[in-house]
């Protein structure tokens, strides 16, 4: 039996989000038809404001509802130790761990020049002028440990060596391919611990 155009659309535009097939699609639209009025515009209005009150950290580059974040103005956090990573989800993995206690820096992304992603696409020019400011003694290297994510480790560590910073890249207790979004937080807090210098 077909379903009303208004159940095809939102079932279409609920399988457009990473993780969600058409059984699901399907049983989270039929699941909202039977939620009381109240509960389905608070979900309408924090999907919204999401995007209207979510900015950039002009710090960091993380996601956060005030520039710079929480972590950036975090007197607390070693600004002295830097901890790469490629996008904010894998910002949040490494932060569930409680292993990393200094900040940040959100690449946006990682080097992949067959998909036309170079190094201008990414925040690297921002990176090499947090450390040209000085005060950085280490930049940990955690783009994820695939073929994209190695190239972009070893090219920020050729952009960065002259800065006489340490350099380390974390320890591959994450599995080749893996993404941290996805890791347990024992294996994201051994990566990092184990973490080594990055060689010339």
């Amino acid at each position: 039996m077909k379903s009303s155009a208004p159940i095809q659309r939102l079932v279409a535009a609920l399988r457009r989000l990473p993780g969600i097939g058409e059984k699901s699609a399907t049983r989270l639209t039929f699941h909202m038809l039977s939620s009381p009025d109240v509960q389905v515009h608070e979900l309408a209005d924090a999907i919204l404001r999401l995007k209207q009150e979510i900015v950039l950290c002009a710090e960091c580059f993380d996601l956060t509802d005030a520039s710079p974040c929480a972590i950036c103005r975090d007197p607390r956090r070693d600004a002295s130790q830097i901890c790469v990573v490629e996008e904010p989800a894998d910002l949040a993995a490494i932060e569930a761990t409680g292993g990393h206690t200094g900040r940040y820096h959100v690449l946006g992304g990682a080097l992949a020049p067959i998909d036309g992603i170079g190094p201008e696409d990414l925040r690297i020019a921002d990176l090499e002028t947090r450390v040209r400011r000085g005060g950085i003694r280490e930049v940990i290297l955690a783009t994820n440990p695939t073929t994209e994510g190695d190239a972009t480790a070893h090219f920020l560590a050729d952009r960065l060596r002259s800065s006489g910073v340490r350099l380390t890249r974390i320890a591959y207790g994450m599995p080749l391919g893996g993404d941290l979004e996805y890791a347990d937080p024992v294996t994201i807090g051994r990566s990092l611990s184990g973490r080594r210098e990055i060689e010339s």
